[in-house]
């Protein structure tokens, strides 16, 4: 589906679309451009790669000129640029919702417009039950999303979404802080030991979002089925791997704006998601503008589930130490470490 054609990755400078370009680097794709504000990353990545394939776009998602001009000539677009770190949202909230819901309205728009074939909108288990701006923005993010692909019927454009849980490694993750405390010969800081994340690695990240461009129809949210680990078993795991295994490890407390455990379907979501083996697809809400549809008429699907859990960390697949650190060993920098070199983790 990719031979020549074009791919535009906003937030392409990220974990995320240095993944995808590794992905893509030796196939027979045309063209990659990656869009995001950050020169100096795009100049890293461009002496890196050394590639033909890739083009670089400076812009952001809030400046909808930036984006039309980057999305011009474009069949497929996979939207990662984001505001992702929850102690920023909470200061800053307005610079969530300019970037991760007007931003999200900027591209979705431009990419209409384009006549992109399909794009597929990055998000998070933040998302679900929201308790903090980050995750407020990316549910905001994902009803744009779907409110956008409700009139696309005939038009050739297809939006879907993704979501998922913690990458392991990337920008912002608590593995890397872990492994700088301890070399640092600093205590480990964990806000809460009993606190369970889903876990996965960028290539599964990658594999989910190709999944969801394949199979996606307009308004579908894909999620990836995830094992899940306590905070405490993450933190062993990493310094067991490290030949620290008994570094000391201090809790910190809880901070704002975290939960005990991260969901990635809700209740609602779970009742109507289509399980395909290693994914759910969750559909878009089906009723039109016909609001009676939303005030008069009820689902008798959710009554008859509503002892029904959601999807959740806590109540998925777990991982003990040892298998937190066979999942920790699919990361390069990692298997560096266990080897006893001084590796540093790589966005």
């Amino acid at each position: 589906m990719f031979t020549n054609k074009t791919l535009l990755i906003t937030g392409g400078t990220g974990s995320f679309g240095n993944a995808v370009f590794k992905r893509f680097l030796d196939t027979d794709i045309a063209e990659i451009r990656i869009f995001s504000r950050d020169e100096k990353k795009q100049d890293d990545m461009r002496k890196r790669y050394n590639s033909d394939k890739l083009k670089f776009y400076i812009g952001d998602v809030r400046d909808a000129r930036s984006v039309e001009q980057a999305m011009r000539g474009v069949d497929y677009v996979f939207h990662a640029a984001a505001l992702k770190q929850v102690p920023s949202c909470e200061f800053h909230p307005m610079q969530a919702v300019r970037t991760n819901v007007l931003g999200t309205e900027n591209v979705l728009e431009a990419a209409i417009q384009a006549g992109v074939k399909r794009v597929v909108c990055l998000s998070t288990d933040k998302a679900v039950y929201p308790i903090n701006a980050m995750g407020i923005s990316k549910a905001m993010m994902e009803k744009v999303m779907v409110a956008a692909s409700r009139n696309l019927e005939g038009t050739g454009t297809v939006i879907c979404g993704t979501r998922y849980g913690n990458v392991m490694a990337s920008r912002g993750s608590v593995i890397p802080l872990f492994v700088q405390q301890a070399f640092a010969g600093n205590p480990l800081t964990l806000t809460n030991p009993a606190m369970t994340r889903f876990m996965m690695t960028l290539a599964d990240a990658v594999d989910l979002v190709l999944y969801a461009f394949e199979h996606g129809n307009n308004g579908d949210i894909f999620v990836q089925k995830a094992p899940a680990a306590t905070v405490q078993v993450l933190a062993h795991a990493v310094l067991t791997l490290m030949g620290k295994a008994d570094h000391p490890v201090h809790t910190i407390g809880t901070r704002h704006g975290e939960k005990l455990y991260e969901a990635l379907l809700s209740r609602e979501e779970l009742a109507c998601a289509e399980d395909m083996g290693d994914y759910y697809r969750v559909p878009p809400d089906g009723r039109d503008l016909n609001y009676a549809k939303f005030t008069e008429q009820g689902a008798q699907r959710l009554t008859e589930t509503s002892e029904e859990e959601d999807y959740n960390s806590h109540n998925t697949k777990r991982l003990d130490v040892d298998g937190m650190k066979q999942l920790l060993l699919k990361l390069d920098f990692m298997q560096r470490i266990a080897r006893g070199e001084h590796a540093e983790a790589e966005e």
